[in-house]
């Protein structure tokens, strides 16, 4: 039991440091989630869809990395 103790308190610290950065932004990371699954979603769907399945892939990847801009620069500002 003492193990586990020292064990869990050695690592509780670092765990705090790493909090922060995790849940600054709480609303853009769901929203980096949910953009994330939806590139997933759209490799998934059929390819021929007169270029829009291409293009909302594009526009979703173009978004995914506008939010980890956002994130980036609220975190150094």
């Amino acid at each position: 039991m003492k193990t586990t103790r020292r064990s869990v308190l050695l690592t509780l610290p670092a765990a705090l440091v790493a909090l922060p950065a995790a849940a600054d932004q709480p609303h853009m990371d769901q929203a980096l989630g949910h953009l994330r699954a939806a590139v997933t979603e759209l490799e998934r769907a059929d390819a021929d869809k007169g270029g829009h399945r291409a293009n909302a892939l594009k526009l979703t990847r173009d978004a995914i990395a506008e939010v980890e801009r956002g994130i980036s620069f609220a975190r150094h500002h």
